[in-house]
């Protein structure tokens, strides 16, 4: 993320004025623009021109620079762009005041949002721009018959591809050496900086072999034991902070650590509490060391939307006001998941509460 300024407005708003830079950017910037921003961007809109006998001769399209009050957000991570809908608030054509319209923001597109900005906003926008030069990962895990390429991004987990094959050792070995080959020809094609390869046993040793030997990859590679391959695999990875050698930090590693952390504590009826009544409960003691939330439902709540009888806004204050950490998870890695069947909101106490 690059951001190019902040500015005061009227009323205590303040607007800033950015550039999406990746699609974690994107994704980012989903859980900053809420209902009744201001969003201003550069755009195309179809406008309808009519002859003097009023008849329609269809709509052309027209450049022109809108800011908009917005209704709503969608992240669209497969077609590498944040939609932004709402009323037409101030643009080039008054005849298009008034109106709904769709922006449709890109990487590398300029936007900027005016709105009473909430402290973990600001701390989002200074993470993602902290972010920008991170290194991103790709994590292969390998064992006999099959393999399995996923990338790592802050806003979760993808599978690159899934590869499975007949291998072993004799007539077999050539199942195996072709599972290699096309390994090595998925990662000599994934655009990351690092690769990182795991699994069980010595298989992912002579696949690392075949890799290095393969002049398309030409990545830095990590080699990890985990006891399995794909999701699991992945998931212990991360938990041993893999992916944390070849970035400093990752959101999904940090996230992975503390619901780990979460549920030691809840099956030894330590200092944790899950659900917002007991969340609530121990913000109110200022027992609260590390809030853990959900991103879908802190936006949830945000919009009206929700059913939580405290005011999430008020809570996340009261946490920091108290020293507390927040962290947001992502709903689209499996921490996440975790989370949402907790209630969607816990955290690490500094103490047990009975």
């Amino acid at each position: 993320m690059h951001v190019r300024e902040w500015s005061q407005r009227e009323g205590g708003r303040e607007a800033v004025s950015l550039v999406p830079e990746s699609l974690d950017d994107l994704w980012h910037l989903t859980y900053v623009i809420e209902p009744g921003d201001l969003v201003a961007g550069d755009t195309h809109r179809r406008i309808q021109r009519k002859e003097d006998n009023m008849r329609d001769t269809g709509g052309e399209r027209e450049h022109m620079h809108v800011t908009l009050q917005v209704d709503d957000v969608d992240f669209h991570k497969f077609s590498n762009r944040l939609r932004v809908g709402g009323i037409i608030k101030d643009c080039s054509r008054e005849d298009q005041l008034g109106l709904h319209h769709t922006l449709n923001v890109e990487e590398h597109d300029t936007i900027d949002i005016e709105k009473h900005w909430k402290p973990d906003q600001r701390d989002r926008i200074e993470e993602a721009e902290a972010e920008t030069d991170q290194p991103t990962v790709a994590i292969a895990t390998v064992a006999e018959g099959e393999a399995h390429v996923h990338t790592v991004a802050q806003y979760g987990v993808d599978e690159y591809v899934s590869l499975t094959n007949t291998t072993g050792k004799g007539e077999f070995t050539g199942g195996r050496e072709e599972l290699f080959e096309e390994l090595a020809s998925a990662l000599g094609h994934l655009d990351a900086d690092a690769v990182i390869l795991a699994g069980p046993g010595f298989t992912k040793q002579d696949a690392l072999e075949h890799i290095e030997s393969n002049s398309t990859v030409t990545q830095s590679v990590t080699v990890v034991d985990t006891s399995a391959v794909g999701g699991r695999g992945v998931h212990e990875v991360l938990k041993r902070g893999a992916v944390a050698d070849v970035r400093r930090e990752t959101r999904i590693a940090e996230e992975s650590a503390a619901i780990d952390e979460l549920t030691e504590r809840i099956a030894e009826n330590g200092a944790a509490a899950y659900g917002i009544d007991a969340v609530a409960e121990a913000t109110e003691y200022g027992a609260v060391d590390t809030l853990l939330i959900l991103d879908e439902r802190l936006r949830q709540e945000r919009a009206g939307e929700g059913d939580w009888a405290v005011d999430v806004n008020e809570l996340i204050q009261k946490v920091e006001n108290q020293g507390g950490d927040i962290t947001v998870f992502s709903h689209e890695f499996d921490p996440g998941q975790q989370l949402r069947n907790l209630g969607g909101i816990a955290a690490l106490l500094r103490y047990p509460i009975n």
